[in-house]
């Protein structure tokens, strides 16, 4: 594939909200790789089958790219996705500012849970109305970070969120998927090419 060929392209991660890239009944990984390729963006890759798309670009604006990414799912695949974009300078911030607590202890189940721009403020804890007795919430820019003792998830806010209108505004990855898109991230900047 060819490196990028704009001048000091951006790299960037597109979050497909409820869209898995391969399997049964999903969205086609090669079909929507050639798409975005053929509409301007550059070494087009993807990580694991839960829609999520690393790719260079000379745009800078994530808003722009999240429209764009949403038009092509729509036209070139049937498929009605709102899409979260993050730059590599953002998810460096994110993942730099992860707890430490978030590595090696079995007994919590963490989520990192991206905003779409729409409800991107600390107000949107305020909306999830976490219980403070066993959720721990933290908001970073773009994102709500979320904990929870594995023994407790079902008595969470968090456990219906799925059924909350606020839903539809953001897309959870884990810890391990979060700093794992951001390394791929680091890669494709330095080697000018997608990782392998």
């Amino acid at each position: 594939m060819a490196k990028p060929t704009g001048k000091n392209p951006n790299v960037f991660v597109a979050l497909l909200r409820g869209v898995n890239v391969g399997g049964k009944n999903t969205l086609s990984i090669s079909a929507l790789k050639t798409n975005l390729s053929k509409a301007g963006f550059q070494d087009v890759a993807t990580y694991i089958n839960s829609g999520n798309v690393l790719f260079a670009s000379s745009q800078t604006d994530a808003r722009k790219l999240e429209t764009e990414i949403e038009w092509l799912l729509s036209t070139q695949h049937q498929r009605e996705c709102k899409v979260v974009v993050r730059s590599l300078a953002e998810m460096k911030k994110l993942v730099e500012s992860l707890p430490a607590s978030w590595k090696g202890d079995e007994e919590w189940a963490h989520n990192v849970m991206f905003l779409r721009h729409s409800i991107d403020s600390k107000d949107v804890l305020k909306e999830l109305a976490p219980k403070p007795s066993i959720e721990k919430v933290l908001y970073r820019p773009g994102t709500v970070l979320w904990s929870v003792r594995r023994s407790e998830i079902r008595q969470t806010t968090m456990h219906k969120l799925s059924s909350r209108k606020v839903f539809q505004e953001m897309t959870v990855r884990n810890p391990n998927t979060t700093r794992k898109l951001y390394e791929l991230m680091k890669e494709m900047a330095k080697q000018g090419h997608p990782p392998s």
